[in-house]
């Protein structure tokens, strides 16, 4: 029998269609904000933000500008997951300074890191620290669909939409932002085609090396 876990992800699927009826508590609201927060980055610089987005109005907006994708405009709230335009030495002194607030760390244990870390990224090309931000923008992404298979909150994550139409309507460059996934959020509507369908995988056995 499988577990309980396995069960949550064999449950789960990119949602086409959504509930437009249901909404999301605010409890499970506040579950998809601290996971987020809490999920592991690089160096634990989180260079990320989430945009929540409830309001019935801007949701419409946003269908066309993802291909007329109906989740964005029924899902209980649409997630748009944002890496920051820049990391200066500004960006990266202020997270050292959360650690020594948070932690009481002396600054003569932190500084020699500190000091590496903005020497690290000032030899980085900005497409080079544009794709590491990606990177870590996944890593939460793959955070938050487990969980939401986890609280029986249904999700598909979207590529294809167009950023920088998004980004202007949102003001995105404004906040020294660009947005990278879409993420509708709420509950499926039981007439959709794609609920009942069985998972294709390649499987463990195929993609699963053991080295003994």
């Amino acid at each position: 029998m499988p577990s309980k876990t396995i069960e949550k992800l064999q449950w789960r699927y990119a949602t086409k269609k959504f509930d437009s009826s249901k909404t999301l508590s605010e409890e499970k609201l506040n579950i998809l904000k601290e996971t987020f927060n809490l999920t592991a980055t690089s160096y634990g610089l989180q260079p990320l933000k989430l945009l929540v987005i409830s309001n019935a109005e801007l949701k419409t907006q946003l269908m066309p500008l993802t291909y007329n994708q109906t989740q964005v405009r029924d899902a209980s709230h649409v997630l748009i997951l944002c890496v920051e335009k820049n990391i200066d030495e500004k960006f990266i002194t202020d997270h050292f300074k959360r650690v020594e607030g948070h932690r009481n760390t002396p600054r003569n244990i932190l500084e020699p890191f500190e000091k590496a870390l903005i020497a690290n990224f000032s030899e980085k090309q900005t497409p080079e620290i544009r794709q590491w931000m990606i990177n870590q923008l996944y890593l939460t992404l793959g955070a938050l669909l487990t969980v939401c298979a986890m609280e029986n909150i249904d999700a598909c994550p979207i590529e294809g939409f167009e950023p920088e139409k998004y980004n202007e309507l949102l003001g995105l460059n404004k906040k020294g932002l660009e947005s990278v996934i879409v993420l509708p959020v709420g509950y499926r509507d039981e007439s959709d085609f794609f609920i009942n369908l069985k998972k294709v995988r390649r499987g463990v056995n195929e993609l699963i090396i053991d080295m003994d």
